[in-house]
């Protein structure tokens, strides 16, 4: 929700982000590499006890996830592989956070509540990229961005919190997975109607 109707206002910091790599002869895929790099240390950071920084890494590589995706429609370079890797690198740095809370409390009722969340963040993400690629709608992406309750910038600040707060962790997890499964039905319930008309 907050990616679809917030960008206009961070956007042009997002656009003279992307115009200064531009410059200095960065593409839109090593700003992809690099995001996933960083999102990636994250979760090392979590794990190490580290979760002030892991947080603040982890919103450096979000940001940089948008600015790749600026810099490929500022340079026209905008491409089906780009994608792919975008798409991709974000659910493996979203996992990542989760393994590393997942090893940090190994009690079985959060693990079972941080299973259930990576179930829901698959099957939303299922709904989502498969309207995705079989609507005709237009987009500013390669591809219809579906919005909802719960955009990349609602899973960054859910992720946050748990990671800020882990003696609720259990709290914040139902929070996030209650989040996840209304977004799901949300987008298969507009999936129902778009693709009907």
């Amino acid at each position: 929700m907050l990616d679809t109707y917030g960008r206009s206002y961070v956007q042009p910091i997002i656009r003279r982000t992307g115009d200064f790599l531009l410059k200095r002869g960065l593409k839109a895929d090593h700003v992809t590499v690099i995001a996933f790099l960083i999102g990636i240390s994250a979760s090392f950071l979590v794990y190490g006890e580290k979760p002030i920084w892991g947080v603040i890494v982890l919103w450096l590589s979000g940001f940089l996830d948008a600015v790749d995706g600026s810099m490929a429609r500022q340079s026209k370079t905008s491409s089906s592989w780009g994608t792919v890797l975008d798409v991709t690198f974000d659910r493996i740095v979203e996992c990542g956070i989760i393994i590393a809370l997942a090893i940090r409390h190994p009690d079985p009722a959060i693990l079972f509540l941080l299973l259930l969340l990576a179930i829901s963040i698959i099957v939303t993400m299922t709904v989502f990229l498969t309207v995705g690629a079989v609507s005709q709608k237009p987009s500013y992406k390669s591809f219809y961005y579906q919005p909802g309750l719960a955009e990349r910038t609602e899973g960054f600040i859910l992720f946050s919190l748990m990671v800020l707060f882990q003696p609720h962790l259990k709290f914040w997890t139902i929070i996030f997975l209650i989040v996840e499964l209304a977004t799901g039905l949300q987008r298969l319930l507009e999936a129902r109607r778009i693709l009907k008309d």
